[in-house]
């Protein structure tokens, strides 16, 4: 396993990171322990995770997931040995805290929220804290017009960006991070810490994958030139990249086979064939489906760390493997010749 360091902090983290969306939901208590076992063995040393997950959202479940990585730290006394990201939300369907109101960016709510992460992870601070996603009105999470609101009562950066200060000043958190990001709001971020001496960010969690290169128009420039890591996730478009949908196939157990949510986001009849011609690419260079769409995203100069999530060890063991898989140029060539026929069609 290789490593790098975050630009502007202390930490060196493995160029994959163990994300936990799907525990709790997909995966036991039991399965969570077993991945992180393993993971651990495999030499990755960065976890992440978020007070709403898992995923699927449903109220009744928000916070497991840092429940069972907690329960694994309290177990195995390795939290020393991980850097551990979580992240806080903005949701009307919160429930893993109660601020009386809904949920914003403000003091009251971030202090409620790193609270009680804290306290279901089974620990004293956490390496990176991130902004799950704006709370202001703009395109993320795939919508790619942006419509101006003009009235918009959303917390301001700036007040956010006071409240993670204390906490940084605190010793609850040692660095911040934004996900669900746009280039405004990256710019914003920096420019406010900048003048007011507040942390600045180190990192952005965003979507990246061989069907969605959309972070490379701005935000691949911003993060290389100001010095900000970049944690893609899902590289594997939720395991479409491993053509196991295709044809209208559903596998037992998989995500589309067992809810239908944001099926038409990462998985849209659109954009099948660009799925069955990357799969083509694979078998034709005798390379797995999804280790080759992982070395994509891993070979990319502005990234950092690739998350990864999978449903049994066998898919984690398979999907580590792709750090150690290097693509030819043959194959990034006809990457890049699909990619121009058919740009981006997931979003």
């Amino acid at each position: 396993m290789k490593y790098k360091k975050i630009p502007n902090t202390d930490l060196e983290v493995s160029e994959i990171c163990l994300g936990s969306m799907n525990w709790g939901q997909q995966n036991t208590e039991e399965d969570a322990h077993r991945q992180l076992d393993y993971a651990l063995s495999q030499g990755i040393n960065f976890i992440d995770t978020a007070e709403v997950y898992p995923i699927p959202v449903d109220p009744a479940k928000q916070g497991t997931t840092e429940r069972y990585i907690g329960s694994w730290l309290e177990k195995t006394g390795n939290r020393k040995k991980i850097i551990l990201a979580t992240k806080v939300c903005v949701s009307t369907d919160i429930t893993t805290r109660d601020t009386g109101t809904i949920p914003h960016y403000d003091r009251k709510s971030i202090r409620e929220a790193i609270d009680g992460s804290l306290s279901r992870l089974k620990t004293d601070y956490i390496d990176i804290y991130q902004i799950h996603w704006p709370e202001r009105k703009t395109n993320f999470f795939g919508i790619r017009g942006y419509k101006y609101y003009e009235k918009d009562e959303s917390t301001k950066i700036e007040e956010t960006l006071e409240a993670l200060n204390e906490l940084v000043k605190e010793g609850k958190v040692r660095y911040i991070g934004v996900s669900n990001e746009t280039p405004w709001g990256v710019s914003e971020y920096l420019r406010i810490a900048k003048e007011k001496g507040y942390p600045r960010i180190v990192t952005i969690q965003n979507q990246y994958s061989l069907l969605n290169r959309t972070f490379e128009i701005g935000l691949a420039e911003i993060v290389t030139n100001e010095h900000i890591g970049f944690l893609p996730y899902s590289p594997l478009s939720m395991g479409v990249l491993s053509g196991k949908y295709l044809g209208g196939a559903k596998p037992e157990k998989a995500r589309f086979t067992v809810t239908k949510r944001n099926s038409e986001r990462y998985n849209p009849e659109h954009a099948q064939v660009a799925i069955a011609r990357y799969v083509e690419i694979a078998k034709k260079y005798n390379l797995d489906p999804s280790q080759m769409a992982l070395a994509f995203v891993l070979s990319r100069p502005f990234n950092t760390s690739v998350i990864i999530g999978a449903t049994t060890i066998e898919q984690l063991s398979s999907d580590i493997k792709s750090a150690d898989l290097v693509l030819s140029d043959e194959v990034l060539n006809e990457i890049e010749s699909v990619y121009k026929e058919i740009p981006d069609p997931t979003v």
